[in-house]
């Protein structure tokens, strides 16, 4: 459940900042950003697959970029139930699925996967010397 509840924040948030950073993408407050969010994973789960499907020959030929047209037809139709939400075109849902994938992927990235950067440290790796038969070794 806390796994669903975060994940259900984290497309909230992604929702929020693509309606801050596309002008075509309108959010009343965080409630309608909070149901539009529930609205979208539902059909996501449940249309998405089929959509995908169904337009495989086209998705195919386009090498995937069609994915962006059904993300773009998803969230306006999340659009005509969440009275909040307003996606006012079709280019604005467009960009606007872009931005909530990538910031979507990047928060997931960061509270999921837990990113952590490693530095190498002179006593971490053993020194290689090089042996008469110009090979490498210890």
């Amino acid at each position: 459940m806390k796994w669903l509840m975060t994940k259900w924040l984290i497309l909230t948030i992604s929702i929020m900042v693509a309606s801050y950073l596309i002008d075509g993408i309108q959010v009343s407050g965080f409630f309608s950003a909070f149901f539009a969010a529930a609205i979208l994973g539902i059909l996501n789960i449940f249309f998405k697959p089929i959509l995908l499907l169904l337009t495989l020959p086209v998705n195919i030929l386009t090498l995937g970029l069609f994915t962006f047209v059904i993300n773009a037809m998803l969230l306006m139709m999340v659009s005509g139930v969440i009275k909040g939400f307003v996606v006012s075109g079709f280019w604005s849902a467009v960009f606007g699925s872009i931005v909530i994938s990538i910031i979507s992927w990047i928060l997931n990235e960061i509270v999921f996967n837990r990113i952590e950067i490693n530095y190498i440290h002179k006593d971490d790796y053993i020194d290689l010397e090089k042996k008469d038969n110009n090979t490498w070794g210890i």
